[in-house]
Protein backbone atom coordinates (compact mmCIF):
# COMPACT_ATOMS: atom_id res chain seq x y z
CA UNK A 1 0.00 0.00 0.00
CA UNK A 2 1.29 3.24 -0.77
CA UNK A 3 1.72 6.56 1.08
CA UNK A 4 -0.21 9.26 -0.80
CA UNK A 5 0.46 12.25 2.05
CA UNK A 6 2.59 14.88 0.81
CA UNK A 7 5.83 14.97 2.79
CA UNK A 8 7.54 18.00 2.85
CA UNK A 9 11.54 18.48 2.61
CA UNK A 10 13.40 16.55 5.50
CA UNK A 11 15.86 19.21 6.71
CA UNK A 12 17.49 16.36 8.46
CA UNK A 13 17.18 13.82 4.82
CA UNK A 14 18.02 16.69 2.48
CA UNK A 15 20.25 19.41 2.70
CA UNK A 16 18.52 22.74 2.65
CA UNK A 17 20.46 23.99 0.29
CA UNK A 18 19.34 22.15 -2.56
CA UNK A 19 16.43 21.67 -4.74
CA UNK A 20 14.16 24.40 -5.32
CA UNK A 21 13.06 26.53 -2.43
CA UNK A 22 8.88 26.25 -1.86
CA UNK A 23 7.36 27.77 0.52
CA UNK A 24 8.36 25.98 4.49
CA UNK A 25 9.88 23.30 2.24
CA UNK A 26 6.30 22.31 1.33
CA UNK A 27 5.91 20.06 -1.83
CA UNK A 28 4.92 21.91 -4.65
CA UNK A 29 1.56 20.78 -6.61
CA UNK A 30 -1.31 22.33 -7.94
CA UNK A 31 -4.74 22.58 -6.18
CA UNK A 32 -6.30 19.62 -6.17
CA UNK A 33 -8.96 17.79 -3.80
CA UNK A 34 -7.05 16.00 -0.56
CA UNK A 35 -5.09 19.45 -0.01
CA UNK A 36 -5.88 20.54 3.70
CA UNK A 37 -3.60 23.82 3.61
CA UNK A 38 -2.61 26.01 0.53
CA UNK A 39 0.34 27.92 0.85
CA UNK A 40 0.02 30.32 -1.69
CA UNK A 41 2.21 33.38 -3.30
CA UNK A 42 0.38 36.60 -4.63
CA UNK A 43 3.20 38.72 -6.02
CA UNK A 44 0.91 41.44 -6.70
CA UNK A 45 1.94 44.93 -5.50
CA UNK A 46 -0.05 47.40 -7.92
CA UNK A 47 -2.13 48.94 -4.57
CA UNK A 48 1.26 50.79 -3.31
CA UNK A 49 1.21 54.16 -3.71
CA UNK A 50 4.95 54.62 -1.97
CA UNK A 51 7.92 52.03 -2.62
CA UNK A 52 6.86 49.05 -4.62
CA UNK A 53 8.45 45.56 -4.31
CA UNK A 54 6.23 43.30 -2.45
CA UNK A 55 5.63 41.32 -5.96
CA UNK A 56 9.46 39.49 -4.67
CA UNK A 57 7.85 38.76 -1.56
CA UNK A 58 6.72 35.32 -1.60
CA UNK A 59 10.11 34.27 -3.71
CA UNK A 60 12.28 35.95 -0.84
CA UNK A 61 10.17 34.14 1.79
CA UNK A 62 10.19 30.85 -0.26
CA UNK A 63 14.13 31.01 0.14
CA UNK A 64 14.40 32.27 4.25
CA UNK A 65 12.03 29.52 4.71
CA UNK A 66 14.69 27.06 3.74
CA UNK A 67 15.61 27.23 7.44
CA UNK A 68 12.23 26.38 8.82
CA UNK A 69 12.28 22.47 10.46
CA UNK A 70 9.13 20.30 11.11
CA UNK A 71 7.97 20.87 14.65
CA UNK A 72 6.68 23.95 16.63
CA UNK A 73 9.29 24.46 19.39
CA UNK A 74 6.59 25.52 21.98
CA UNK A 75 3.20 23.78 20.62
CA UNK A 76 5.24 21.24 19.92
CA UNK A 77 2.71 21.13 16.65
CA UNK A 78 3.68 19.64 13.48
CA UNK A 79 1.55 20.42 10.85
CA UNK A 80 2.49 18.77 8.20
CA UNK A 81 1.67 15.93 10.47
CA UNK A 82 -1.75 17.13 11.15
CA UNK A 83 -2.74 18.48 7.58
CA UNK A 84 -2.18 17.94 3.68
CA UNK A 85 0.04 20.86 3.06
CA UNK A 86 1.32 22.31 -0.51
CA UNK A 87 2.89 24.86 -1.98
CA UNK A 88 0.24 25.33 -4.84
CA UNK A 89 2.47 28.04 -6.40
CA UNK A 90 2.25 31.85 -7.41
CA UNK A 91 -1.57 33.35 -8.64
CA UNK A 92 -0.75 34.59 -12.56
CA UNK A 93 -0.47 38.48 -12.09
CA UNK A 94 -1.41 41.06 -14.57
CA UNK A 95 1.52 43.18 -13.86
CA UNK A 96 0.15 45.93 -16.42
CA UNK A 97 -3.34 45.85 -14.81
CA UNK A 98 -4.45 46.17 -11.22
CA UNK A 99 -8.21 45.15 -12.24
CA UNK A 100 -7.08 41.93 -14.02
CA UNK A 101 -4.96 41.09 -11.61
CA UNK A 102 -7.78 41.22 -8.67
CA UNK A 103 -10.21 39.09 -10.70
CA UNK A 104 -6.86 36.89 -11.15
CA UNK A 105 -6.50 36.51 -7.55
CA UNK A 106 -10.27 36.01 -6.60
CA UNK A 107 -11.00 33.30 -9.32
CA UNK A 108 -7.51 31.63 -7.92
CA UNK A 109 -9.25 31.47 -4.13
CA UNK A 110 -12.34 30.81 -5.03
CA UNK A 111 -11.11 27.55 -6.48
CA UNK A 112 -9.60 26.84 -3.23
CA UNK A 113 -12.58 27.49 -1.32
CA UNK A 114 -14.58 24.82 -3.70
CA UNK A 115 -12.16 22.33 -3.06
CA UNK A 116 -12.25 22.87 0.75
CA UNK A 117 -8.80 23.88 0.97
CA UNK A 118 -7.99 26.86 3.55
CA UNK A 119 -5.72 29.50 2.33
CA UNK A 120 -2.46 30.65 3.72
CA UNK A 121 -0.94 33.76 1.12
CA UNK A 122 2.26 35.42 1.27
CA UNK A 123 2.21 39.23 -1.08
CA UNK A 124 2.32 40.99 -2.17
CA UNK A 125 0.85 44.25 -0.89
CA UNK A 126 -1.63 44.25 1.80
CA UNK A 127 -4.38 44.86 -1.26
CA UNK A 128 -4.36 41.20 -1.37
CA UNK A 129 -6.58 40.30 1.54
CA UNK A 130 -9.40 41.97 -0.23
CA UNK A 131 -9.80 39.67 -3.82
CA UNK A 132 -8.95 36.42 -0.98
CA UNK A 133 -11.83 37.39 1.31
CA UNK A 134 -14.48 37.98 -1.78
CA UNK A 135 -13.29 34.33 -2.56
CA UNK A 136 -14.47 32.77 0.51
CA UNK A 137 -16.17 35.01 2.95
CA UNK A 138 -19.35 36.73 0.74
CA UNK A 139 -21.78 34.27 2.62
CA UNK A 140 -20.70 34.10 5.78
CA UNK A 141 -18.69 37.46 7.34
CA UNK A 142 -15.65 36.17 9.28
CA UNK A 143 -13.71 37.96 12.07
CA UNK A 144 -10.15 39.30 11.56
CA UNK A 145 -6.99 39.45 13.47
CA UNK A 146 -5.45 42.32 11.84
CA UNK A 147 -1.50 43.10 12.77
CA UNK A 148 -0.53 46.40 11.14
CA UNK A 149 1.06 49.49 11.68
CA UNK A 150 -1.70 50.95 9.83
CA UNK A 151 -5.26 50.51 9.31
CA UNK A 152 -5.75 50.28 6.14
CA UNK A 153 -9.20 51.19 6.40
CA UNK A 154 -9.24 54.77 4.83
CA UNK A 155 -12.28 55.74 2.03
CA UNK A 156 -9.62 56.72 -0.95
CA UNK A 157 -6.19 57.31 -1.35
CA UNK A 158 -4.74 59.14 -4.31
CA UNK A 159 -8.47 59.28 -5.52
CA UNK A 160 -8.76 55.32 -5.52
CA UNK A 161 -10.72 53.20 -3.76
CA UNK A 162 -9.20 50.10 -3.78
CA UNK A 163 -5.35 49.94 -2.71
CA UNK A 164 -3.35 48.85 0.21
CA UNK A 165 -4.97 51.28 2.25
CA UNK A 166 -8.55 51.07 2.00
CA UNK A 167 -8.75 47.14 1.73
CA UNK A 168 -10.34 46.72 5.28
CA UNK A 169 -13.22 49.44 4.90
CA UNK A 170 -14.34 47.76 1.47
CA UNK A 171 -14.30 44.13 3.64
CA UNK A 172 -16.26 45.21 5.54
CA UNK A 173 -18.53 47.36 3.40
CA UNK A 174 -18.91 44.11 1.08
CA UNK A 175 -19.70 42.19 4.44
CA UNK A 176 -16.89 40.00 4.46
CA UNK A 177 -15.74 40.96 8.02
CA UNK A 178 -18.13 41.84 10.69
CA UNK A 179 -16.51 44.41 12.22
CA UNK A 180 -17.39 43.53 15.81
CA UNK A 181 -15.01 40.68 15.61
CA UNK A 182 -12.96 42.36 13.80
CA UNK A 183 -9.48 43.49 16.08
CA UNK A 184 -6.46 45.59 14.82
CA UNK A 185 -3.04 45.50 16.49
CA UNK A 186 0.10 47.82 16.57
CA UNK A 187 -1.41 50.85 14.42
CA UNK A 188 1.00 53.68 15.11
CA UNK A 189 2.74 56.25 13.10
CA UNK A 190 2.08 59.71 10.88
CA UNK A 191 -1.49 59.81 9.96
CA UNK A 192 -2.84 61.28 6.86
CA UNK A 193 -5.38 63.31 9.40
CA UNK A 194 -6.28 63.56 12.49
CA UNK A 195 -7.28 60.09 12.87
CA UNK A 196 -6.90 57.83 10.35
CA UNK A 197 -8.50 54.67 12.20
CA UNK A 198 -11.62 56.87 13.49
CA UNK A 199 -13.66 54.95 10.29
CA UNK A 200 -11.80 51.18 12.18
CA UNK A 201 -13.14 52.78 15.35
CA UNK A 202 -17.04 53.83 13.77
CA UNK A 203 -17.52 50.99 12.22
CA UNK A 204 -16.87 48.32 15.39
CA UNK A 205 -13.44 47.22 14.95
CA UNK A 206 -10.99 47.26 18.10
CA UNK A 207 -8.45 49.26 17.46
CA UNK A 208 -5.02 48.83 19.84
CA UNK A 209 -2.63 51.50 18.98
CA UNK A 210 0.90 51.19 20.15
CA UNK A 211 0.58 53.15 22.56
CA UNK A 212 -2.24 51.22 24.33
CA UNK A 213 -0.53 47.60 23.42
CA UNK A 214 2.59 49.09 25.72
CA UNK A 215 0.04 50.13 27.88
CA UNK A 216 -1.80 46.93 28.59
CA UNK A 217 1.18 44.84 28.02
CA UNK A 218 1.53 41.25 25.69
CA UNK A 219 -0.70 39.10 27.93
CA UNK A 220 -3.47 41.38 27.81
CA UNK A 221 -3.66 42.38 24.33
CA UNK A 222 -3.83 38.89 23.90
CA UNK A 223 -6.92 38.50 26.13
CA UNK A 224 -8.38 40.85 24.39
CA UNK A 225 -7.60 39.65 21.04
CA UNK A 226 -9.59 36.27 22.38
CA UNK A 227 -12.22 38.45 23.44
CA UNK A 228 -13.46 40.29 20.13
CA UNK A 229 -12.95 37.04 17.93
CA UNK A 230 -14.72 34.44 20.12
CA UNK A 231 -15.11 31.08 18.53
CA UNK A 232 -17.15 32.23 15.23
CA UNK A 233 -14.47 31.54 11.75
CA UNK A 234 -11.45 33.97 11.76
CA UNK A 235 -9.13 35.14 9.04
CA UNK A 236 -5.58 36.61 10.05
CA UNK A 237 -3.88 39.27 8.20
CA UNK A 238 -0.07 39.87 9.06
CA UNK A 239 1.37 43.16 7.46
CA UNK A 240 5.22 42.38 7.90
CA UNK A 241 5.59 46.75 8.66
CA UNK A 242 3.28 45.53 11.99
CA UNK A 243 6.73 44.79 13.61
CA UNK A 244 9.55 47.19 14.04
CA UNK A 245 11.01 48.66 11.82
CA UNK A 246 14.46 47.26 13.20
CA UNK A 247 13.55 43.80 12.50
CA UNK A 248 11.10 44.74 8.99
CA UNK A 249 13.41 47.56 7.01
CA UNK A 250 12.37 45.16 3.98
CA UNK A 251 8.68 46.47 3.35
CA UNK A 252 7.16 49.26 1.85
CA UNK A 253 6.17 51.53 4.08
CA UNK A 254 8.46 50.68 7.49
CA UNK A 255 7.39 52.27 11.21
CA UNK A 256 9.23 52.54 14.19
CA UNK A 257 8.41 51.75 17.19
CA UNK A 258 6.00 48.61 16.97
CA UNK A 259 6.55 44.95 18.54
CA UNK A 260 8.98 42.91 18.20
CA UNK A 261 9.28 39.34 16.20
CA UNK A 262 8.86 37.69 19.81
CA UNK A 263 5.87 39.37 20.21
CA UNK A 264 4.01 38.17 17.30
CA UNK A 265 4.96 34.82 17.50
CA UNK A 266 3.29 34.26 20.97
CA UNK A 267 0.46 36.51 19.71
CA UNK A 268 -0.07 34.25 16.64
CA UNK A 269 0.78 31.14 19.25
CA UNK A 270 -2.62 32.69 21.58
CA UNK A 271 -4.95 32.02 18.23
CA UNK A 272 -4.30 28.28 18.86
CA UNK A 273 -8.04 26.62 19.62
CA UNK A 274 -9.44 29.51 17.43
CA UNK A 275 -11.11 28.49 14.08
CA UNK A 276 -9.35 30.03 11.96
CA UNK A 277 -10.48 29.96 8.19
CA UNK A 278 -7.01 31.16 6.24
CA UNK A 279 -4.36 33.88 6.67
CA UNK A 280 -2.03 36.11 5.00
CA UNK A 281 1.29 37.65 5.47
CA UNK A 282 2.16 40.45 3.42
CA UNK A 283 4.33 43.67 2.38
CA UNK A 284 8.32 41.98 2.22
CA UNK A 285 9.86 43.47 -0.11
CA UNK A 286 13.49 42.23 -0.06
CA UNK A 287 15.13 44.33 -2.25
CA UNK A 288 15.12 46.77 0.45
CA UNK A 289 16.78 44.71 2.82
CA UNK A 290 19.91 43.12 1.73
CA UNK A 291 20.74 41.09 5.18
CA UNK A 292 17.58 39.36 4.80
CA UNK A 293 16.39 39.60 7.88
CA UNK A 294 12.57 40.54 6.89
CA UNK A 295 12.22 37.72 4.81
CA UNK A 296 13.56 35.28 7.46
CA UNK A 297 11.50 36.84 10.24
CA UNK A 298 8.40 36.53 7.62
CA UNK A 299 9.17 32.89 7.14
CA UNK A 300 9.46 32.51 10.65
CA UNK A 301 5.62 34.26 11.37
CA UNK A 302 4.62 32.56 8.30
CA UNK A 303 5.57 28.91 10.37
CA UNK A 304 3.72 30.47 13.01
CA UNK A 305 0.36 30.78 10.88
CA UNK A 306 0.69 27.72 9.68
CA UNK A 307 0.79 25.63 12.75
CA UNK A 308 -2.09 27.38 14.16
CA UNK A 309 -4.26 27.18 11.45
CA UNK A 310 -2.85 23.51 11.01
CA UNK A 311 -4.54 23.01 14.53
CA UNK A 312 -7.65 24.93 13.43
CA UNK A 313 -8.18 22.71 10.56
CA UNK A 314 -8.17 19.06 12.60
CA UNK A 315 -10.55 20.90 15.74
CA UNK A 316 -13.59 21.57 12.99
CA UNK A 317 -15.60 19.69 11.68
CA UNK A 318 -15.92 19.09 7.62
CA UNK A 319 -19.08 20.62 7.39
CA UNK A 320 -17.90 23.89 9.10
CA UNK A 321 -13.92 24.29 7.35
CA UNK A 322 -15.99 26.67 4.51
CA UNK A 323 -16.81 30.11 6.38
Amino acid sequence: MTDDRLKPMDPAVSPRFGDVATLLRAPRVPPRAGIDIALVGVPFDLGTNYRTGARGGPAAVREASRTIRLVHPTSRIAPFDLCQVADVGDVAINAMDLAASLAAIEAFFQRLHHLGIAPISVGGDHTIPLPILRAFARQQPVGLVQFDAHPDTLDTLMGTRINHATTFRRAVEEGMIDPRRAVQVGLRGSMFSTDDASWSREAGMRVITMDEFEALGRARVIEEIGRVIGDGPTYVSFDIDGLDAVHAMGTGVPEVGGYSVRDAQVMLQSLRGRHLVGADLCEVAPMYDPTGQTALNAANLLFELLCVVADSRVAQPSSSRRA
